[in-house]
């Protein structure tokens, strides 16, 4: 399937190309859909394609030597991923598995150095998004490190419901726990703690956001941050 027009694509990203250059890259797409649980980059392994979601929630997995394994970032259609090959790095340096099923534009990542190397506005915006997709690290760790688990995972419910169309977004436990770098059973404290506000409906694979302002007033400055640094950098770019 060949990528849409420019008009109607649901990357962020693409979307904001000057037509020319959206066409270039383009041409070089290929259309693929990723199920849940589907795993396109490996920790050491060379990066065969870069992806750009057009649906669907991915995670970034950090592992510690001792397999220890957490989620660094999350994306969507707001960006691409792996982020390390901007640098023209050949390597993953985390996993980067599918987490909501999900579809996706990619383009082998030769193609993608090469278009890097020759396109100036392509260039330029792969660079500020992976500036924003930094400043998310930036505050995960922060937030993992002074906020509370209800805090957490009110932030990572409003990052998710950012990156699906509609209130209802179908996360696991075990997701829900990867992402908090927590055990299940404080997963489950916490979802009744938000459901018990009112901030959500929790069912068995599936979670309703019922009230966002209010529970985007409860994650405080767990979230927004991030958010607004990106709207700042892709604001104008072109």
């Amino acid at each position: 399937m060949p990528a849409p027009h420019q008009s109607v694509i649901r990357n962020k990203l693409l979307s904001l190309l000057p037509p020319a250059d959206y066409e270039q890259i383009a041409a070089e797409f290929e259309h693929i859909v990723l199920p849940r649980g589907t795993v396109i980059g490996e920790a050491g392994q060379p990066i065969d394609y870069v992806y750009f979601l057009s649906s669907g929630i991915g995670s970034i997995v950090a592992s510690t030597p001792e397999g220890r394994r957490a989620e660094a970032g999350v994306f969507g259609f707001d960006g691409y991923v792996p982020t390390s090959a901007v640098a023209g790095t050949e390597f993953n340096a985390h996993d980067v598995i599918i987490q909501l099923d999900a579809e996706a534009y990619r383009i082998s990542y030769a193609s993608f150095r090469y278009l890097m190397d020759r396109n100036r506005n392509l260039n330029k915006l792969m660079i500020r998004s992976i500036e924003a997709f930094a400043v998310q690290l930036a505050y995960t760790a922060i937030s993992n490190a002074l906020h509370e688990v209800n805090e957490r995972l009110a932030r990572w419910l409003l990052m998710c419901h950012d990156r699906v169309s509609g209130n209802e977004i179908a996360l696991t436990h075990d997701f829900i726990s990867l992402m908090l770098a927590v055990r299940r059973p404080s997963v489950t404290t916490s979802l009744h703690i938000l459901e018990g506000n009112g901030f959500i409906t929790a069912q068995r694979g599936n979670i309703t956001i019922r009230n966002r302002p209010a529970l985007e007033e409860f994650a405080h400055d767990a979230y927004g941050k991030p958010e607004e640094e990106y709207r700042r950098l892709m604001k104008g770019i072109f």
